[in-house]
């Protein structure tokens, strides 16, 4: 072999060497290994990862939400209403009307709304479409027709109109009876106007049995409402809230805010309330109630322990609708707490109010109450009409109490000032002077102490003070009659007073109970 040859030989060798020390040197570094296809195949696999299972959950309520709102957009319209003022009375010269007519003034609103039967019937809130002189409703696909208003109830809130279509979307109803607070809910309506339309909102049932008392129009107003933290804004109203299975449980209504905008809390009328008074609106376009004949209130806990009752629950007696109210002339007195009717349990205001209200005039229900001391009777009360707006504020002024003479009266006793009412400020009132006429005398609530027992219980303000009528069931015409009154009272003690309280329909009758210091 020559000597080139063999040079050509270990030169191969020497390289083999080195390649094979490479793969062993890279070998041991663990490199990784690039092709072409990497990246695709990185990008596929990680695409392919499974979700992780404890935020599996959310995704599956994510898209029930998404279910819940594809189910139900169809069957939520847009309304918009126009009320029309009568146009000026002004007086102009000849010739100036052309340049300032007496147009009438049109005022527009929006609101929301949702089909509950196919050939076209719409329930929303009263307050959208009362004393509109024309109505128009928008679908999803926006289409848009003219509305009928059929009928409407401003003591529930609800209204029901219709439009001339056929083979619409409808929602379906759920119980809001069983809804649960902390449930999710979906809000779906129109806020601020078009250009919000069919927003979708989540939250969750925050309270129940809420009851807001700016919005009490009447002493007979219904308020049961659903309470949401879903966001509601001016234009929701009449749009529905509903449940993770597509089941509408309430319609929105109304926020509480100061200024006029969402700030937490949104509240809905319960489904099974509407449910109650739109057949009615269809059949007659109103709803007939029936009633007992009382002004009612929540209990409190001196009311509680006054009766005898371990629970703070039931429905506070605090006066009544006239001599010929039906509650009075079957026994029931002031004062008495009502815990049953009929003898399912009572634990609030609105509860009986729906009770009473959508059984008919004629009818004979049983109430039970508590009265001081523990007594506890059953008696039977035959309910009549409720009365109409006029006849309501009648038969108020003449069961309320009051009027006074002489001066200003102080009792530590209870923590406040008084002062009679004289006969000039009543006159003053017509209202109030009837109010009072059936008693000759009441004290005015001039100053109530911060650190006294009738704060927040009883009001001086300047512009509307109570008014005390009676202390433990003793008329309170003057100075003399409160010291009576209070005289045999101890520290810890439970006071009953009879006030009258300026009310959106006039003056009325209340009882508060307070423990003496």
């Amino acid at each position: 072999m020559s000597v080139r040859t063999r040079d050509w030989l270990k030169f191969i060798g020497l390289v083999g060497l080195a390649f094979i020390l490479g793969l062993a040197f890279a070998s041991a570094l663990d490199l990784p290994k690039k092709t072409a296809a990497e990246p695709a195949i990185l990008l596929q696999g990680a695409a392919q990862r499974p979700v992780v299972p404890a935020a599996k959950p959310v995704a599956d309520l994510g898209d029930a939400f998404v279910a819940v709102a594809e189910q139900v957009k169809p069957a939520v319209v847009f309304i918009t209403s126009e009320i029309r003022q009568r146009a000026g009375t002004r007086r102009l010269p000849p010739g100036f009307e052309d340049f300032f007519p007496n147009h009438p003034q049109i005022q527009e609103g929006s609101g929301s709304g949702f089909i509950v039967s196919p050939d076209g019937y719409i329930l929303t809130n009263n307050h959208v479409v009362a004393d509109a002189a024309k109505v128009t409703v928008r679908l999803l696909d926006n289409r848009e027709f003219d509305a009928h208003v059929i009928g409407t109830d401003p003591q529930t809130d609800i209204a029901v109109i219709k439009i001339d279509a056929r083979d619409l979307p409808i929602v379906a109803f759920g119980n809001s009876d069983s809804t649960r607070i902390g449930e999710w809910v979906l809000a779906i309506g129109n806020p601020l106007g078009s250009d919000f339309t069919f927003t979708v909102t989540a939250g969750i049932v925050s309270a129940k049995g809420r009851g807001l008392s700016g919005l009490q129009a009447s002493r007979y107003a219904i308020q049961d409402f659903i309470q949401t933290d879903a966001a509601i804004n001016p234009g929701n109203s009449g749009g529905p809230l509903v449940n993770v299975h597509g089941e509408v449980i309430g319609i929105n209504s109304a926020i509480a805010s100061e200024t006029g905008f969402y700030s937490g809390y949104g509240f809905a009328i319960p489904i099974n309330l509407a449910r109650t008074v739109m057949p009615q609106l269809v059949a007659s376009g109103h709803v007939q109630r029936a009633v007992i004949g009382v002004s009612i209130g929540r209990v409190s806990p001196e009311d509680a322990a006054d009766v005898g009752l371990r629970d703070i629950r039931g429905v506070l007696v605090e006066g009544f609708a006239g001599d010929a109210s039906p509650a009075r002339r079957a026994g029931i007195e002031l004062g008495d707490v009502i815990i049953e009717l009929d003898g399912q349990p009572v634990n609030y205001v609105a509860q009986l109010q729906q009770r009473v209200g959508f059984k008919k005039p004629g009818e004979t229900v049983q109430v039970t109450v508590l009265r001081k001391g523990g007594v506890r009777k059953t008696l039977s009360v035959r309910l009549a009409a409720q009365p109409t707006a006029e006849a309501d504020q009648v038969a108020v002024a003449s069961d309320a109490k009051g009027q006074a003479d002489e001066t200003a009266a102080t009792t530590n006793r209870l923590g406040i000032a008084v002062e009679p009412l004289s006969s000039d400020d009543a006159s003053r009132d017509p209202k109030l002077e009837r109010a009072v006429a059936s008693t000759g005398g009441a004290l005015i609530v001039t100053d109530v102490s911060p650190d006294g027992p009738s704060y927040r219980k009883l009001s001086a303000a300047q512009s509307n003070p109570d008014l005390v009528l009676q202390v433990n069931g003793r008329p309170t015409r003057a100075r003399a009659d409160l010291r009576a009154a209070l005289e045999n009272i101890h520290s810890g003690d439970i006071v009953t007073l009879q006030v009258l309280r300026r009310t959106p329909d006039g003056w009325d009758t209340g009882i508060v109970r307070i423990r003496a210091r």
